[in-house]
């Protein structure tokens, strides 16, 4: 009996092999082609990344650098569209796309065309940006409350200043400020419910602030007499 149960294990196992083998024979010109196919592409990326990416990471870089000293001395035009010698930041967007020169040149052309009322183009430029840096991502999606606010769309101008106010909530200032701005544009809009849903979350996380020193006037504006 162990004979036969040995036997019938064996002969389960040389399947398994003769199906492997199988397999194999079937398939291993592919996995050889996939396999050098993924090496090279692993290799191409690295080639890419050394000789294409990289270099174009430091000129996208010294490109900006003379744009946001531009920016810095309020001459913005030179900033945007450059001075003929040097880009300026709808330059460096073109032409070095996928860089995070371009991504931080939409973040000041953004905020260029918004000082110039300029809204759909500040948005367009603001909503292409993002960064992990939450102080900074928080002001892109600020000023993105404001130019749609200025647009007329005001509930996507709120619910840019409340992103704004609930993205780096370590930060009292900023947050407090994008807060208040969301509840005050709700109170404009006659949402009342929202806005004073909005204003008491101010006062609970930022008691100390300057805005929440403003709070319990308009609470109570609309009815709402709060409790210390």
């Amino acid at each position: 009996m162990a004979k036969t149960i040995n036997q019938t294990a064996e002969s389960q196992e040389e399947k398994v092999v003769a199906k492997a083998k199988d397999f194999w024979t079937r398939f291993s010109k592919p996995i050889i082609y996939g396999g050098a196919l993924i090496i090279l592409l692993a290799g191409g990326w690295l080639g890419y990344r050394q000789f294409v990416l990289e270099p174009q990471q430091k000129k996208a870089n010294d490109a900006i650098s003379k744009a946001q000293a531009y920016f810095a001395k309020d001459s913005l035009k030179l900033a945007l569209n450059g001075d003929g010698s040097s880009a300026g930041f709808l330059k460096i967007i073109k032409n070095y796309s996928g860089t995070d020169a371009a991504n931080l040149a939409h973040y000041y052309a953004g905020a260029i065309y918004l000082r110039q009322e300029d809204f759909p183009n500040a948005i367009k430029y603001l909503e292409k940006f993002s960064t992990k840096a939450t102080q900074i991502q928080s002001a892109a999606w600020r000023m993105l409350g404001d130019a749609y606010m200025s647009s007329g769309k005001k509930e996507k101008g709120i619910e840019y200043y409340l992103k704004a106010g609930k993205l780096n909530e370590a930060d009292e200032f900023t947050s407090s400020e994008n807060l208040y701005l969301a509840a005050l544009a709700y109170t404009a809009e006659g949402k009342n419910k929202e806005a004073i849903e909005v204003f008491k979350t101010l006062k609970e996380k930022y008691p100390t602030t300057e805005k929440a020193a403003n709070v319990d006037k308009y609470l109570a504006s609309m009815g709402v007499i709060e409790n210390d």
